[in-house]
């Protein structure tokens, strides 16, 4: 099944899928079922893993569900007649309910149904044990004397911040600073100079924060009924903490004007703190901290985001380095979207006996920059996307009930962790405010209204910040001159031809302009890397000069064609992917070069090109199409080298969804470019058109229309229907039909892939806008990416991805015209 996922957006949340949850609680009588005055919407939930995930969470914005805050205060999940534990929470922390949180279990490879309903019996019905706590306490009733407080009662508060003369010691704040916890394990983190984070042992199975260090600091240094502090952390980053590197050692958290903490959540399934370091001085810059970190029932896990208000260029983590442990590290020869981790385990606690304790980070491989230590502390080096990072970190006690007790255990452990964030629960949600605009007939009009709609929506979340100096949400990185922003581009100006703009138009001349310098130079651009998805952008600069010739747009036309003139190939013709891909064909470089080269051919050179163009689709027809299928695998190597390919033939082994439908727009491209007279050299177009028309039939999906991301394995564990790939197959199918290069009959199969791509992949938010769901983020061959089924599978499914975006825009406009003249 598919799932939904955010990108991070200016208007979008990120539905987050995090590690935990209940079963399922029974009803003592049969509760009313779903009506349609409080059914707000279903869910399909699949696990792409071979193992069970007990206590899944989820995560799922009030704006996904199609609901305002306001009408959300009694949503409820149910499965059947059962309610699932849930409950709302503020996940961004700033102060107001924001999402709905439920937890269930959920079978190997399975898939469940479960419903979202206002209902406020069952809202306030549910009697779900505290397995969370999030706590600040200190004291009242004393007095400072010079750092220390002396007298007084605990009070516990829902935000703190210390007065100037506290400093660690000081007896003023109980067990020292803010704690979070689950069930499994307690957490304290240091509010003073040290910043460090340490480690509560849990005995109980449920949650002890607010028993802990109430007679004083040293009771929770000895073995209690419910524990103890295991961890020496000193100046270290303790169990997960965070600072920066200097490049010899880890800098603290340290150089601030002061410190204030917030309890954000204290629920039964959820809790989460924010802590704001206010003024950091730190490599010569002064930056405002903040933190959020949360936890889930039944989780060793806390989720800790960390925004900067000033860009630095990294952050440090780290867990305590201790005697008698041994450092564990997982893989690093993966996608850079996988998580991995940097562990600990061995006997490092504070019981004086021979417990064995693991620690451990989880991040994504590629936000790593390296892997070193100093004197107090094994770190990983971060890479921040922007001035945010997000990471996890947890600790394992052989002392909890049913606790972890060996190495190969915690490594296991470790495994399925960094697997359920990488591989997070597919999901399809169909609300009642999506389901409500998606009625009536499909027509021309409406088509057109579906591309716009979300046009409208991208151009507010992220299509005036594709210039140069801009920042690209999807990548969170600052934008350059790649393919994805040329192929919005070109999706906007298709769909403004028949739907006119001047301020969308004007948006889009400045973007192509902001990165063409007077001597017609393009910026971020680099000739030498032999790159050919940067050819792309260079069709709406084409556009642009063809509207505006300006000297300096024809020049940087000149460069790009230069490229391909230089580009390595292979001994038959074809273009290398890139520089760093020797020897290598992709269908994706296909519609990033061929279009271009052809368009560019017909302004300049009198289509003397365009040979060399349909030899690309020929040799590519030649060397990655499957004649059993008729479909195309991704890549082949033509020297053997890669490891993702097969050593007699060359070829990777999936036949993924959005590299097959690059290779089918190219086609309808190029023979729109080509003149109908060129018939000899249009032909082996229009077979190759044909022939992929009838592959892609007999593996579209019956039921929805669309298509999956590996294109012969729908019922595979982890597959899902994926809405790049399944756009760009309406638009061709749409398009060829439109220009004659498909037969009529194909028309049926273009609608009903133009109505699965509503049904299954848009959104409607409370505020009109929309999102296209269920992408595949990125996908690509070596670099620890084996072109295995379960690589694409770990690939992040993404949001409003202008891989998706372009071809779903283009795709409505190719219906309307189909709509409107067939």
């Amino acid at each position: 099944m598919a799932r939904i996922l955010f990108g991070k957006t200016v208007l979008s949340l990120s539905i987050a899928a995090v590690v935990s949850a209940c079963s399922p609680q029974p009803e003592a009588e049969a509760p009313q079922a779903a009506t349609s005055d409080n059914y707000i919407a279903s869910l399909s939930v699949a696990n792409p893993s071979a193992f069970a995930r007990n206590e899944q969470t989820l995560l799922l914005p009030f704006s996904d569900l199609g609901v305002t805050a306001d009408q959300a205060n009694a949503l409820v999940a149910v499965e059947g007649n059962n309610t699932v534990p849930s409950h709302l929470i503020d996940h961004n922390g700033d102060g107001a309910k924001d999402s709905l949180l439920l937890q269930f279990d959920l079978a190997a490879a399975a898939t469940q149904q479960l419903q979202i309903i206002n209902d406020s019996a069952r809202f306030n019905a549910q009697q779900l044990a505290k397995r969370t706590q999030a706590e600040i306490s200190h004291k009242t009733g004393g007095q400072w004397q010079d750092s220390k407080y002396i007298g007084g009662e605990f009070q516990n508060v829902t935000e703190l911040t210390p007065p100037p003369q506290y400093t660690d010691h000081s007896e003023w704040i109980r067990y020292e600073g803010p704690g979070i916890e689950s069930d499994k394990v307690g957490y304290r983190i240091y509010l003073d100079w040290r910043n460090g984070f340490d480690v509560f042992g849990n005995k109980t199975g449920k949650p002890v924060l607010h028993q802990v260090g109430l007679d004083g600091y040293k009771s929770y240094h000895e073995m209690a009924d419910w524990g103890m502090d295991l961890l020496k952390v000193g100046k270290s980053l303790g169990a997960g903490g965070f600072g920066y590197w200097d490049g010899e050692k880890v800098q603290l958290v340290s150089k601030l004007s002061g410190h204030t903490a917030k309890v954000i959540e204290n629920g039964a399934l959820y809790s989460a703190l924010q802590i704001q370091y206010k003024d950091w001085q730190i490599a010569g810059k002064t930056t405002q901290l903040t933190a959020n970190l949360s936890m889930t029932a039944g989780s060793r896990l806390v989720h800790t985001r960390l925004a900067s208000s000033e860009a630095l260029d990294n952050f440090a983590i780290g867990l305590v380095k201790l005697p008698n442990t041994k450092l564990l590290q997982g893989k690093l020869d993966i996608p850079g979207h996988s998580w991995t981790y940097l562990a600990t385990w061995g006997e490092q606690t504070l019981t004086g006996g021979n417990d064995k304790l693991g620690m451990a980070l989880l991040f994504k491989r590629g936000t790593n920059k390296q892997l070193t230590g100093d004197d107090n502390s094994h770190v990983a080096v971060m890479q921040p996307s922007g001035t945010e990072l997000e990471y996890y970190f947890l600790s394992a006690w052989h002392g909890e009930p049913g606790g972890i007790t060996t190495e190969a255990e915690f490594v296991a452990y470790l495994e399925q962790q960094v697997e359920k964030l990488t591989l997070t629960p597919r999901l399809t949600l169909k609300t009642a405010l999506s389901q409500q605009q998606k009625t009536g007939e499909l027509t021309a009009k409406a088509a057109l209204d579906w591309s716009e709609r979300l046009a409208a929506s991208e151009m507010t979340r992220q299509t005036p910040f594709y210039a140069y100096g801009g920042w690209d949400f999807e990548r969170q990185r600052p934008s350059k001159w790649e393919y994805t922003t040329g192929l919005q581009l070109q999706a906007y100006d298709d769909l403004l031809k028949l739907r006119p703009n001047p301020q969308w138009q004007q948006v889009l001349s400045d973007v192509i302009d902001s990165f063409i310098t007077p001597e017609g130079d393009i910026r971020t651009y680099k000739i030498s890397n032999y790159n050919i998805d940067s050819l792309n952008s260079g069709n709406m600069l084409l556009r642009e000069y063809q509207r505006d010739p300006k000297p300096h747009y024809k020049q940087a036309l000149d460069l790009l064609r230069k490229q391909l003139t230089e580009h390595p190939r292979t001994s038959e013709g074809a273009f290398w992917h890139k520089k760093i891909y020797p020897h290598q064909l992709w269908l994706d470089g296909v519609y990033m070069g061929m279009p271009f080269l052809a368009n560019y051919s017909k302004a300049f050179e009198q289509g003397h090109a365009f040979d060399e163009v349909v030899k690309e689709f020929t040799i590519s027809r030649a060397k990655l199409r499957d004649p059993n299928t008729g479909l195309y695998y991704h890549a082949w190597d033509e020297a053997r080298e890669q490891d993702w390919a097969d050593k007699d033939s060359g070829l990777a082994s999936q036949f993924w969804g959005r590299g097959l439908g690059w290779l089918a727009m190219a086609l309808v491209d190029v023979l729109e470019i080509i003149p109908q007279q060129q018939t000899e050299l249009r032909q082996p177009l229009l077979d190759m058109a044909a022939e992929l028309a009838d592959a892609l039939v007999k593996v579209q999906d019956a039921q929805t229309g669309t298509w999956y991301q590996i294109l012969d394995k729908p019922d595979a564990p982890g597959n899902y229907l994926e809405s790049s790939a399944s756009s760009m197959f309406t638009y061709f199918f749409a398009k060829g039909v439109n220009n004659g290069y498909l037969d009529a009959s194909y028309k049926a199969t273009a609608v009903k892939a133009y109505k699965g791509l509503i049904d299954e992949f848009i959104l409607l938010h409370p505020d009109n806008s929309i999102s296209l769901v269920n992408t595949c983020q990125v996908a690509g061959l070596g670099f620890g990416r084996d072109g295995s089924y379960e690589y694409y599978m770990s690939e992040p499914v993404f949001r409003n991805d202008a891989k998706a975006n372009g071809p779903f825009i283009m795709a409505g406009v190719q219906m309307a015209k189909l709509l409107t003249t067939n």
